[in-house]
Protein backbone atom coordinates (compact mmCIF):
# COMPACT_ATOMS: atom_id res chain seq x y z
CA UNK A 1 0.00 0.00 0.00
CA UNK A 2 1.32 3.27 -0.96
CA UNK A 3 2.26 5.71 2.20
CA UNK A 4 1.67 9.28 2.85
CA UNK A 5 2.32 11.85 1.17
CA UNK A 6 5.92 12.50 2.00
CA UNK A 7 6.62 8.80 1.22
CA UNK A 8 10.05 8.01 -0.75
CA UNK A 9 9.08 4.66 -3.09
CA UNK A 10 10.79 3.00 -5.31
CA UNK A 11 10.80 3.71 -8.43
CA UNK A 12 12.40 1.71 -11.88
CA UNK A 13 12.22 4.33 -14.75
CA UNK A 14 12.88 2.40 -17.86
CA UNK A 15 13.55 5.17 -20.24
CA UNK A 16 16.33 5.01 -22.78
CA UNK A 17 18.68 8.41 -22.33
CA UNK A 18 17.67 10.11 -25.39
CA UNK A 19 14.21 9.95 -24.15
CA UNK A 20 14.11 10.64 -20.84
CA UNK A 21 16.07 13.74 -21.22
CA UNK A 22 13.23 15.41 -23.16
CA UNK A 23 10.69 13.78 -20.52
CA UNK A 24 12.55 14.86 -17.64
CA UNK A 25 14.73 17.85 -18.53
CA UNK A 26 15.02 18.76 -14.87
CA UNK A 27 15.05 15.21 -13.30
CA UNK A 28 14.87 17.39 -9.78
CA UNK A 29 11.15 16.48 -9.23
CA UNK A 30 11.31 12.66 -10.35
CA UNK A 31 14.85 12.28 -8.46
CA UNK A 32 12.87 13.59 -5.49
CA UNK A 33 9.88 10.86 -5.95
CA UNK A 34 11.95 8.45 -3.70
CA UNK A 35 14.54 5.74 -4.24
CA UNK A 36 14.81 6.05 -8.10
CA UNK A 37 16.76 3.78 -10.77
CA UNK A 38 17.21 4.99 -14.33
CA UNK A 39 17.46 1.67 -16.41
CA UNK A 40 19.25 2.84 -19.91
CA UNK A 41 17.98 -0.30 -22.15
CA UNK A 42 14.69 -2.11 -21.99
CA UNK A 43 16.16 -5.81 -22.54
CA UNK A 44 18.24 -5.32 -18.86
CA UNK A 45 14.36 -4.85 -17.27
CA UNK A 46 14.09 -8.34 -16.11
CA UNK A 47 17.01 -8.32 -14.17
CA UNK A 48 16.75 -4.49 -12.80
CA UNK A 49 13.32 -5.02 -11.39
CA UNK A 50 13.39 -6.96 -8.21
CA UNK A 51 12.34 -4.40 -5.23
CA UNK A 52 11.04 -2.28 -8.12
CA UNK A 53 7.46 -0.32 -6.29
CA UNK A 54 6.73 1.96 -9.48
CA UNK A 55 7.84 0.96 -12.99
CA UNK A 56 8.08 4.40 -15.68
CA UNK A 57 8.09 2.92 -18.86
CA UNK A 58 8.46 4.14 -22.43
CA UNK A 59 7.82 3.01 -25.71
CA UNK A 60 9.65 -0.32 -26.98
CA UNK A 61 8.89 -1.91 -23.30
CA UNK A 62 8.54 -5.78 -23.56
CA UNK A 63 5.24 -6.91 -22.41
CA UNK A 64 4.71 -7.43 -18.66
CA UNK A 65 4.05 -11.02 -18.75
CA UNK A 66 3.52 -13.47 -15.77
CA UNK A 67 7.31 -14.59 -16.12
CA UNK A 68 8.46 -10.82 -15.90
CA UNK A 69 6.01 -9.96 -12.70
CA UNK A 70 7.80 -12.99 -10.89
CA UNK A 71 11.01 -10.93 -10.53
CA UNK A 72 8.39 -7.90 -9.36
CA UNK A 73 6.48 -9.18 -6.44
CA UNK A 74 6.42 -5.47 -5.05
CA UNK A 75 5.62 -3.68 -8.12
CA UNK A 76 2.00 -1.55 -7.52
CA UNK A 77 2.24 0.97 -11.09
CA UNK A 78 3.23 1.06 -14.26
CA UNK A 79 3.29 4.85 -15.27
CA UNK A 80 3.71 4.79 -18.76
CA UNK A 81 4.99 7.96 -20.73
CA UNK A 82 3.18 7.60 -23.64
CA UNK A 83 -0.19 7.21 -24.81
CA UNK A 84 -1.06 3.67 -25.57
CA UNK A 85 -0.03 0.55 -23.13
CA UNK A 86 -1.58 -2.42 -25.18
CA UNK A 87 1.73 -3.07 -26.42
CA UNK A 88 2.73 -4.59 -23.13
CA UNK A 89 0.01 -4.11 -20.30
CA UNK A 90 -1.29 -7.64 -19.86
CA UNK A 91 -4.25 -8.98 -17.84
CA UNK A 92 -1.46 -10.21 -15.14
CA UNK A 93 -1.07 -6.72 -13.75
CA UNK A 94 -4.49 -6.34 -13.01
CA UNK A 95 -4.62 -9.97 -11.34
CA UNK A 96 -2.02 -9.15 -9.24
CA UNK A 97 -3.32 -5.88 -8.14
CA UNK A 98 -1.11 -3.58 -10.19
CA UNK A 99 -2.22 -0.43 -10.91
CA UNK A 100 -1.51 1.32 -14.93
CA UNK A 101 -0.94 5.09 -15.37
CA UNK A 102 -0.32 6.86 -18.95
CA UNK A 103 0.48 10.51 -20.24
CA UNK A 104 -1.57 10.60 -23.14
CA UNK A 105 -3.70 13.46 -22.16
CA UNK A 106 -0.64 15.64 -22.37
CA UNK A 107 0.31 14.35 -25.58
CA UNK A 108 -3.37 15.62 -27.65
CA UNK A 109 -2.24 19.27 -27.79
CA UNK A 110 0.91 18.85 -29.69
CA UNK A 111 -0.73 16.42 -32.16
CA UNK A 112 -3.93 18.90 -32.26
CA UNK A 113 -1.59 21.52 -33.56
CA UNK A 114 0.35 19.64 -36.38
CA UNK A 115 -3.58 18.21 -37.10
CA UNK A 116 -4.61 22.05 -37.46
CA UNK A 117 -0.93 22.69 -39.66
CA UNK A 118 -1.56 19.83 -41.60
CA UNK A 119 -5.66 21.47 -42.11
CA UNK A 120 -4.26 24.67 -43.38
CA UNK A 121 -1.50 23.23 -45.31
CA UNK A 122 -4.25 21.46 -47.20
CA UNK A 123 -6.82 24.31 -47.65
CA UNK A 124 -4.14 26.76 -48.99
CA UNK A 125 -2.77 24.08 -50.94
CA UNK A 126 0.84 24.86 -49.39
CA UNK A 127 2.21 20.97 -49.83
CA UNK A 128 1.02 21.31 -54.09
CA UNK A 129 3.39 24.64 -54.24
CA UNK A 130 6.49 23.14 -52.49
CA UNK A 131 6.37 19.87 -54.52
CA UNK A 132 6.51 21.82 -57.88
CA UNK A 133 8.69 24.19 -56.78
CA UNK A 134 11.35 21.96 -54.88
CA UNK A 135 10.76 19.49 -58.28
CA UNK A 136 11.82 21.94 -60.59
CA UNK A 137 8.23 22.84 -62.44
CA UNK A 138 8.17 26.06 -64.22
CA UNK A 139 7.08 29.18 -61.95
CA UNK A 140 3.85 29.66 -63.68
CA UNK A 141 3.03 25.89 -63.74
CA UNK A 142 3.48 26.17 -60.02
CA UNK A 143 0.90 28.26 -59.79
CA UNK A 144 -1.43 26.36 -60.49
CA UNK A 145 -2.60 24.63 -57.87
CA UNK A 146 -6.13 23.74 -57.18
CA UNK A 147 -8.67 26.41 -55.94
CA UNK A 148 -7.19 27.62 -52.24
CA UNK A 149 -9.49 28.08 -49.17
CA UNK A 150 -9.27 29.53 -45.88
CA UNK A 151 -10.87 28.15 -42.40
CA UNK A 152 -13.11 30.29 -41.76
CA UNK A 153 -16.48 29.19 -42.42
CA UNK A 154 -14.98 25.59 -43.88
CA UNK A 155 -16.72 22.41 -43.33
CA UNK A 156 -14.44 20.46 -41.26
CA UNK A 157 -15.50 16.86 -40.29
CA UNK A 158 -13.56 15.44 -36.95
CA UNK A 159 -14.07 11.45 -36.57
CA UNK A 160 -13.63 10.30 -32.91
CA UNK A 161 -14.16 12.74 -29.98
CA UNK A 162 -10.97 11.42 -28.31
CA UNK A 163 -8.09 13.76 -26.24
CA UNK A 164 -6.76 14.74 -29.39
CA UNK A 165 -9.88 15.13 -31.52
CA UNK A 166 -11.25 17.27 -28.79
CA UNK A 167 -8.14 19.69 -28.53
CA UNK A 168 -7.89 19.64 -32.48
CA UNK A 169 -12.27 20.63 -32.11
CA UNK A 170 -11.04 23.56 -30.14
CA UNK A 171 -8.42 24.98 -32.13
CA UNK A 172 -10.41 24.67 -35.62
CA UNK A 173 -13.41 26.42 -33.92
CA UNK A 174 -11.27 28.90 -32.55
CA UNK A 175 -10.49 29.71 -36.45
CA UNK A 176 -14.17 29.84 -37.41
CA UNK A 177 -14.69 26.28 -38.62
CA UNK A 178 -17.89 24.96 -39.36
CA UNK A 179 -17.32 21.85 -37.38
CA UNK A 180 -19.61 17.99 -37.73
CA UNK A 181 -18.19 14.95 -35.42
CA UNK A 182 -18.78 11.45 -35.88
CA UNK A 183 -18.66 9.28 -32.92
CA UNK A 184 -20.63 6.98 -31.10
CA UNK A 185 -20.30 8.60 -27.67
CA UNK A 186 -20.35 12.05 -28.88
CA UNK A 187 -23.58 14.26 -28.26
CA UNK A 188 -24.55 15.70 -31.42
CA UNK A 189 -22.52 13.79 -33.64
CA UNK A 190 -23.27 13.06 -37.09
CA UNK A 191 -23.16 9.88 -39.22
CA UNK A 192 -19.75 8.63 -40.60
CA UNK A 193 -21.50 8.99 -44.55
CA UNK A 194 -22.94 12.10 -43.75
CA UNK A 195 -19.76 13.76 -42.47
CA UNK A 196 -17.57 12.33 -45.22
CA UNK A 197 -19.95 13.44 -47.70
CA UNK A 198 -20.18 17.36 -46.57
CA UNK A 199 -16.51 18.04 -45.31
CA UNK A 200 -13.65 19.84 -47.02
CA UNK A 201 -11.31 18.46 -44.55
CA UNK A 202 -11.46 15.18 -42.74
CA UNK A 203 -9.73 15.06 -39.61
CA UNK A 204 -9.23 11.16 -38.45
CA UNK A 205 -8.93 11.35 -34.12
CA UNK A 206 -10.54 7.84 -33.66
CA UNK A 207 -8.79 5.42 -31.29
CA UNK A 208 -7.59 1.56 -33.10
CA UNK A 209 -9.87 -0.66 -32.00
CA UNK A 210 -11.11 -3.88 -34.19
CA UNK A 211 -13.97 -1.83 -34.95
CA UNK A 212 -12.26 0.55 -35.90
CA UNK A 213 -10.14 -1.14 -39.07
CA UNK A 214 -10.18 0.16 -42.39
CA UNK A 215 -13.14 2.52 -40.92
CA UNK A 216 -12.20 4.67 -43.99
CA UNK A 217 -12.53 2.16 -46.95
CA UNK A 218 -13.27 2.77 -50.59
CA UNK A 219 -16.62 3.53 -50.06
CA UNK A 220 -16.00 6.12 -47.17
CA UNK A 221 -13.26 7.76 -49.36
CA UNK A 222 -15.50 8.06 -52.21
CA UNK A 223 -18.18 10.08 -50.28
CA UNK A 224 -15.74 12.92 -49.64
CA UNK A 225 -16.01 15.37 -52.54
CA UNK A 226 -13.74 16.46 -54.99
CA UNK A 227 -11.10 18.23 -53.67
CA UNK A 228 -11.20 17.43 -49.97
CA UNK A 229 -8.27 16.75 -47.87
CA UNK A 230 -7.92 13.73 -45.67
CA UNK A 231 -5.87 14.27 -42.33
CA UNK A 232 -4.62 11.35 -39.83
CA UNK A 233 -2.15 11.83 -37.23
CA UNK A 234 -4.08 9.24 -35.06
CA UNK A 235 -3.23 5.48 -36.56
CA UNK A 236 -3.27 3.95 -40.34
CA UNK A 237 -4.80 1.04 -38.88
CA UNK A 238 -8.46 3.75 -39.37
CA UNK A 239 -7.49 4.05 -43.30
CA UNK A 240 -7.26 1.53 -45.90
CA UNK A 241 -3.94 2.70 -47.18
CA UNK A 242 -4.29 0.96 -50.58
CA UNK A 243 -7.64 2.63 -50.80
CA UNK A 244 -6.32 6.07 -50.26
CA UNK A 245 -3.63 5.61 -52.33
CA UNK A 246 -6.09 4.70 -55.54
CA UNK A 247 -8.16 7.71 -54.70
CA UNK A 248 -4.73 9.99 -54.12
CA UNK A 249 -3.14 8.67 -57.71
CA UNK A 250 -6.51 9.96 -59.11
CA UNK A 251 -5.98 13.81 -57.98
CA UNK A 252 -9.32 13.57 -57.05
CA UNK A 253 -8.36 14.17 -53.10
CA UNK A 254 -5.09 15.78 -50.84
CA UNK A 255 -4.13 14.08 -47.83
CA UNK A 256 -1.62 14.95 -44.78
CA UNK A 257 -0.20 11.78 -43.08
CA UNK A 258 1.90 10.95 -40.04
CA UNK A 259 1.48 7.44 -39.91
CA UNK A 260 1.47 4.89 -42.03
CA UNK A 261 1.26 0.45 -42.33
CA UNK A 262 4.61 -0.05 -42.55
CA UNK A 263 7.40 2.73 -40.83
CA UNK A 264 9.95 3.77 -41.23
CA UNK A 265 8.10 4.32 -44.58
CA UNK A 266 9.91 2.92 -47.23
CA UNK A 267 11.92 5.18 -49.97
CA UNK A 268 10.63 4.01 -52.76
CA UNK A 269 7.00 4.31 -51.32
CA UNK A 270 3.97 5.77 -53.98
CA UNK A 271 3.20 8.21 -51.19
CA UNK A 272 6.52 9.92 -51.44
CA UNK A 273 6.13 10.78 -54.96
CA UNK A 274 1.99 12.05 -55.34
CA UNK A 275 2.05 15.94 -55.23
CA UNK A 276 -1.04 15.79 -53.55
CA UNK A 277 0.58 14.38 -50.18
CA UNK A 278 2.24 16.10 -46.88
CA UNK A 279 4.06 13.78 -45.24
CA UNK A 280 5.68 13.49 -42.01
CA UNK A 281 7.64 10.28 -40.09
CA UNK A 282 5.11 9.96 -37.00
CA UNK A 283 6.25 12.40 -34.78
CA UNK A 284 2.72 14.48 -34.57
CA UNK A 285 3.63 14.28 -30.66
CA UNK A 286 7.55 14.98 -30.59
CA UNK A 287 7.07 18.47 -29.70
CA UNK A 288 9.85 19.62 -26.55
CA UNK A 289 7.49 20.82 -24.32
CA UNK A 290 4.94 18.12 -25.51
CA UNK A 291 7.39 15.56 -24.41
CA UNK A 292 8.09 17.56 -20.74
CA UNK A 293 4.82 17.55 -20.60
CA UNK A 294 3.96 14.24 -20.53
CA UNK A 295 7.09 13.85 -18.04
CA UNK A 296 5.26 16.18 -15.71
CA UNK A 297 2.08 14.01 -15.89
CA UNK A 298 3.44 10.64 -15.01
CA UNK A 299 5.73 12.59 -11.70
CA UNK A 300 2.50 13.57 -10.58
CA UNK A 301 0.79 10.31 -11.12
CA UNK A 302 3.56 8.43 -8.76
CA UNK A 303 3.24 11.62 -6.66
CA UNK A 304 -1.10 10.92 -6.13
CA UNK A 305 -0.04 7.23 -5.71
CA UNK A 306 2.35 7.79 -2.88
CA UNK A 307 -0.17 10.25 -1.24
CA UNK A 308 -2.87 7.90 -1.42
CA UNK A 309 -4.70 10.28 -3.71
CA UNK A 310 -6.52 8.57 -7.05
CA UNK A 311 -5.03 9.02 -10.24
CA UNK A 312 -5.63 11.66 -12.74
CA UNK A 313 -5.34 8.85 -15.51
CA UNK A 314 -5.78 5.60 -14.15
CA UNK A 315 -6.00 2.69 -17.05
CA UNK A 316 -8.54 -0.09 -16.06
CA UNK A 317 -9.35 -3.18 -17.85
CA UNK A 318 -12.60 -1.75 -19.03
CA UNK A 319 -11.06 1.81 -20.11
CA UNK A 320 -8.71 -0.38 -22.14
CA UNK A 321 -11.05 -2.31 -24.74
CA UNK A 322 -12.13 1.55 -25.39
CA UNK A 323 -8.35 3.06 -26.01
CA UNK A 324 -6.22 2.61 -29.04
Amino acid sequence: MPGSADSAVRVLVSVPPSLRAQFFPDPAALLALGDVRLLDDHRALPEALSGTEVLVTSWGVPPLTADLLDRAPELRLVAHTGATVKPFVTGELWARGVRVTQAGAAMARSVAEVALTFTLALLHQVHRFDHALRGGVPWEAAERAPARREILGCPIGVIGASRTGRAYLDLVRALGAEVTVADPYHEGAVELDELLSTSRIVAVHAPALPETRHLLGARELALMPDGAGLVNTARSWLVDEAALLAELRAGRLDAAIDVFDEEPLPVGHPFRALPNVLLTPHQAAGTDSGRARQGRVVVEEIARYAGGVPLAHEVTPELLGRMG
